[in-house]
């Protein structure tokens, strides 16, 4: 497998290097809604596969600055997974965070052992989905 090389701007980044990712979710965001939300994220860190150039992982925070943030994406694509990707980005943007006093996640029961490894803890919360927003 080719190297991965990581970068935290979004120069050159167009709809059509963010194809595969939101594998299962139930109404993916269109391509040119994923780069919007890249583009309005506080943080971003992004994967890049060196030979093909493709992006092959992202994770985003958006933060107040001062004591808070909340990881909303950490998706890494399907092909690309296992090889520590998903991992690199996460202690990146740790590095970026890690004057805050809190930063959150929501994430599925099953991927709870994960986000540990990390230092994270269970807390408990509250979200609302609105599908209707993203079929587009």
């Amino acid at each position: 497998m080719a190297e991965v090389v990581y970068q935290t701007d979004l120069e050159g980044i167009g709809a059509p290097d963010l194809q595969g990712f939101f594998v299962d979710w139930p109404s993916p965001p269109s391509q040119e809604r994923h780069l919007a939300a890249l583009h309005g994220s506080d943080h971003v860190v992004l994967a890049r596969d060196e030979k093909s150039g493709r992006i092959v992982g992202m994770v985003t925070a958006v933060s107040d600055g001062v004591l808070a943030a909340y990881i909303p994406l950490l998706e890494v694509l399907p092909e690309h997974q296992g090889r520590g990707i998903g991992t690199e980005l996460l202690r990146r943007l740790f590095a970026q965070l890690e004057r805050l006093y809190m930063v959150d996640l929501t994430c599925d029961p099953e991927l709870e052992p994960y986000y540990r490894r990390f230092g994270m803890i269970r807390l408990g919360g509250m979200g609302f989905r609105n599908h209707s927003v993203l079929g587009d």
